[in-house]
């Protein structure tokens, strides 16, 4: 009996042991067609046991018990609870949840679920941006927005232009606002592509509002990659290598044009030179009236350009701590050939810390080490215009040095032309260093429904620059002294911004109440010092001040500093009743320091949504999965301006009193005294789901309009100009996107997008008394006009080409002239007989009135391909290059001039005879020089490989071809000019990578 209850007392004892042994399970997570759910969170409840699925959505946990319960939480689907049994293997199938599905975007000071939006915001997700090998993430949204014109920039580390809805005002106005993880920047040129979560784009006021005075010109918020609470350490690899080319060279004319034109114009002071050339150079043996030289001098001063970029990264985070951290190195060539390279370093640290359930604080740091060798620009410049028949390097030359490169002076030519020597001698180095800085404390004051939250960012930056100018000389008594500016430029811009927030469900109601504050402070100083004759110059050790000549420095020596202040309130409600009618509303108050005259301003603005496929007439329809209707208006400041301003003048004048010249004096005081620019904007909008969410559709139409937009006014008393609030700018537009997505099957799944944009950009008040603001040069006018473009291109409109002397004969104003057959015909506009300045108009604008941007992407088991294209029409530009002759008129030019040039009856009814192009009657600026700049492009080819093997990480192999294909008419070699006026732009290369991604 004994023996019994001893046995009895160990089984009960050793139950509990053989209850909880440990084992392990494994799964895969699927959704509802079986695709597999790579990154999905796996997690036993109250246990510190997770883990994430892999790319095959396969997951495994270890040292679990039978009774267990773990969770399966992601993005888009309804979170699942399953309880740990006998069985070792789990075949989970996650169902979209609706609600969630709904994207969480964020918006100013906090988020929104998208179908809750009013205004008009759009997203672009990190897959769309790390598809773009460039070191600026902005260049890889072209074409993949409405509304929104990124212009893009060739030289290496420069930034692209970008505009949301047009320009409304002059200047450096334009800027859009950056908001990184909530801190506000003009520019993001430290960001690594690969470090980006999502973008989102607030275009109209609506949305903007609530960022005040930084968000006259539109809202870019990025969100940077974070980790996760209770995620194992991820570390991830991406690195990318390839070559950048330039595309659509402009084909100048060779010697045998240029000899023709040469003759054709009637200049024998020309044909002479061509006969210096000869001499110095031989005969060509194909043609013995040419040189035997033969300069294509862009593709002498063009090379192809390297470029590389690696990133590594680990993100994770326990019970308490989310973390990632991260390191980036960029480095890209230019494509002229000369010291002209940008290279970058970047560190990356973002902790998150639940110091309490209801107390949490995050730290975001970023260094930016970054080395930019600048191009000298005007080497494109002299290479247009430099002759064919004079070569580099001329071994005759033996006055010139360090290198023997020709000059075209010795041919008897005016200017030097070789742009050889600003590529060797000048050298222009940036060291841009940055430290950016991000600090939060939130608590939590009312469980999930009241929170208060204070934020610091101070971003740092240090510009120094350094442009030596080495010693030469180019024979013909041209020599050049060595000279030395150096610059230092420090920047410090800190904002410190608290916000309250509230939010409830009532039933039906929900309610979210925001108040807060912001103050920041905007500092920057810049000393700068130039010297000539360095000693030593030969070694870049003596390239500092001490080492030029020390009288040289007077007047050469400035420094400048400025300060800005600004202090801001603001409010936000947004409302929904029964989740489909929906009001947001914003009100701020924006003080700044730039403003004496009335430092405060006050911008509402409002916007309301019916989600209307929720209504009972749509239920349960076959069609419409989702729809809502969207209004809004608001007004936003905009003080991105210069800052209330004057001067004092007094004149020296004579005047007769008394029949005798009495000398006196005159005094004006003019100032600008400018107050804000107030954006006010009307967005209608709706938002379109159908065949089972597959397609969506977005449009909207917006009315844009800049009040006391801030303008160059005449004033003639002092015959100058004057920036002040004195019109009102309208920019208008329709814009739409659609997007289809479906998975096929388990193996093939594809998507389509597209996207369209209209613009109609116009002055609708002008308050001078003129009637117009000038702009530009007297030789290249711009104008804006009543009606008219902001800063139109103006001058004459041309009808043709003036064939035959009958013609002449026949019209009054060819005679009255004395022009010829060959010279241009203008469009008498007011028919008064006199072609005058009465007869110019608008030509055109440089916003394109039309962008449209389309993309398609397809996954095949391990394969994927994706392909952008982009196109845009009806802006202008100013082929200011070609039109330069008029200074310069003893240089080459184009082959397309030299080809469609007039040389007798019939040859041409639109470009003028090459002696006309030397006539002051034909360098009228005209449609001649104003040339269309619509193009089409091939955006982005991406194929890749995807291999997942039990003994590898995750490796994806990439080939990515950018900008691949461009097809335009344009003179040029490339239609991307950010102002429209071309006269020195660097090309926009293609770029060819291969690259890959490894995630462990």
């Amino acid at each position: 009996m004994k023996l019994k209850l001893l046995f009895l007392l160990v089984f009960l004892v050793s139950v509990p042991g053989i209850a909880q042994q440990t084992k392990t399970v494994t799964g895969t997570i699927l959704d509802a067609n079986d695709v597999p759910l790579p990154g999905a969170e796996v997690k036993v409840v109250g246990k510190e046991i997770f883990d994430v699925t892999n790319f095959d959505g396969e997951f495994t946990l270890n040292n679990v018990v039978v009774g267990d319960v773990f969770r399966v939480t992601f993005l888009g689907f309804q979170a699942q609870e399953f309880t740990i049994s006998t069985a070792n293997t789990f075949v989970i199938n996650l169902q979209e949840d609706a609600g969630v599905l709904d994207e969480v975007v964020l918006i100013g000071y906090g988020t929104a679920k998208k179908r809750d939006l009013t205004g008009s915001i759009a997203t672009v997700n990190a897959e769309e941006i790390e598809k773009t090998p460039t070191a600026n993430i902005m260049q890889s949204l072209q074409g993949k927005v409405s509304g929104v014109q990124i212009v893009n920039a060739g030289s290496p580390g420069d930034s692209p232009t970008v505009r949301i809805r047009g320009v409304g005002t002059f200047g450096d106005a334009t800027n859009v606002l950056y908001v990184v993880d909530g801190a506000l920047y003009d520019n993001i040129d430290f960001l690594n592509t690969k470090d980006i979560k999502s973008v989102n784009i607030l275009k109209d006021a609506s949305s903007s509002a609530i960022y005040g005075v930084r968000a006259a010109n539109g809202v870019v918020i990025i969100e940077t990659k974070s980790g996760r609470l209770n995620q194992k350490v991820q570390f991830e690899y991406d690195g990318y290598t390839g070559i950048q080319r330039a595309q659509n060279v402009v084909k100048l004319a060779n010697t045998e044009q240029f000899y023709t034109m040469a003759v054709e114009s009637g200049s024998q002071a020309d044909v002479n030179f061509i006969q210096n050339a000869i001499q110095r150079y031989g005969r060509s043996r194909i043609n013995p009236n040419l040189p035997d030289v033969n300069t294509d001098w862009y593709r002498e001063i063009l090379r192809d350009g390297l470029m590389q970029n690696h990133s590594i990264s680990a993100s994770g985070g326990g019970e308490k701590v989310a973390y990632a951290v991260g390191a980036n190195y960029t480095s890209q060539e230019g494509i002229l050939d000369m010291k002209n390279e940008y290279e970058r370093f970047n560190i990356r640290s973002k902790v998150d810390v639940d110091i309490s359930d209801r107390f949490k604080a995050g730290v975001n740091t970023i260094f930016s080490n970054a080395t930019k060798y600048a191009p000298e620009n005007a080497a494109w410049f002299r290479a247009y215009f430099a002759v064919p028949l004079m070569p580099v390097i001329d071994e005759l030359n033996t006055t010139s040095g360090p290198t023997r490169y020709s000059n075209a002076q010795v041919l008897g030519y005016r200017g030097t032309q070789n742009p050889f020597q600003d590529l060797a001698y000048n050298q222009n180095r940036l060291k841009i260093r940055k430290l950016l800085a991000t600090m939060f404390l939130q608590y939590e004051i009312i469980d999930n429904k009241l929170d208060i939250k204070t934020t610091y960012s101070h971003d740092y930056s240090s510009l120094e620059e350094r442009n030596v100018n080495l010693p030469y000389t180019l024979g013909n008594n041209f020599e050049r002294r060595s000279s030395i500016r150096r610059a230092n430029n420090n920047f410090s811009n800190q904002f410190w911004d608290n916000v309250l927030t509230y939010n409830d469900t009532y039933g039906d109601h929900d309610l979210t109440v925001m108040l807060g504050a912001s103050f920041r402070d905007e500092a920057s100083n810049t000393f700068s010092a130039r010297g000539f004759d360095i000693a030593g110059i030969g070694l870049e050790t003596s390239w500092y001040l001490d080492f030029a000549d020390q009288d040289s420095f007077s007047n050469n020596v400035s420094e400048v500093g400025r300060r800005f202040y600004g202090m801001s309130y603001f409010g936000r409600v947004a409302y929904d009743f029964k989740d489909k009618y929906l009001l947001y509303a914003t009100l701020r108050a924006d003080g700044s320091s730039k403003f004496t005259l009335d430092p405060w301003g006050y911008f509402p603005s409002v916007g309301l949504g019916w989600v209307i496929s929720d209504e009972e007439f749509l239920a349960n329809n076959n069609f419409v999965d989702f729809l809502k209707l969207r209004a809004s208006w608001g007004k936003l400041g905009n003080d991105n301006v210069a800052a209330s301003a004057g001067s004092n003048t007094i004149n020296v004048i004579t005047t007769p009193i008394d029949n005798q010249p009495r000398p006196g004096l005159t005094a004006t005081s003019v100032f600008s005294n400018n107050t804000w620019e107030v954006i006010e904007e009307k967005n209608f909008g709706l938002n379109l789901e159908t065949f089972n969410n597959r397609l969506s559709i977005d449009a909207d139409y917006y009315i844009r309009d800049t009040h006391d937009a801030i303008l160059p006014v005449y004033i003639p008393i002092v015959n100058r100009s004057v920036d002040r609030n004195s019109g009102v700018i309208r920019n208008e537009g329709l814009e739409l996107s659609a997007n289809w997505n479906q998975q096929v099957n388990q193996d093939f799944r594809f998507r389509i997008g597209a996207n369209f944009t209209t613009l109609k950009n116009e002055a609708i008040q002008i308050e001078d008394e003129r009637g117009y603001i000038d702009s530009g040069t007297a030789e290249f006018r711009q104008r804006t006009t009543l009606g008219g473009p902001l800063l139109g291109f103006f001058g004459y409109e041309r009808i043709g080409v003036y064939q035959n002397e009958q013609q002449i004969s026949n019209d009054p104003i060819a005679v009255a002239n004395s022009l010829v057959p060959g010279d241009l015909i203008y469009k008498d506009q007011n028919g008064d007989g006199v072609i005058d300045d009465a007869d110019r108009v608008i030509l055109g604008s440089f916003l394109p009135k039309y962008t449209y941007g389309g993309s398609i992407g397809m996954t095949y088991k391990a394969f994927e391909f994706s392909m952008d294209v982009f196109a845009q029409t009806g802006n202008k530009i100013l082929n200011r290059k070609r039109g330069e002759i008029i200074f310069t008129q003893d240089t080459n030019m184009d082959a397309d001039l030299a080809i469609n040039r007039w040389h007798g009856e019939g040859t041409s009814n639109s470009y003028p005879s090459s002696a006309g192009l030397r006539k002051a009657w034909n360098q009228k600026l005209s449609d001649f020089w104003v040339e269309d700049g619509d193009f089409f492009r091939i955006q982005n080819v991406q194929v890749a490989y995807n291999i997942i093997t039990d003994n590898l990480p995750h490796t994806r192999i990439y080939f990515t071809a950018e900008k691949p294909l461009s097809v335009f008419n344009y003179n040029g070699f490339n239609p991307e000019v950010p102002n429209g006026v071309d006269r020195q732009t660097y090309p926009v290369p293609a770029i060819y990578t291969l690259g890959v991604n490894l995630k462990f």
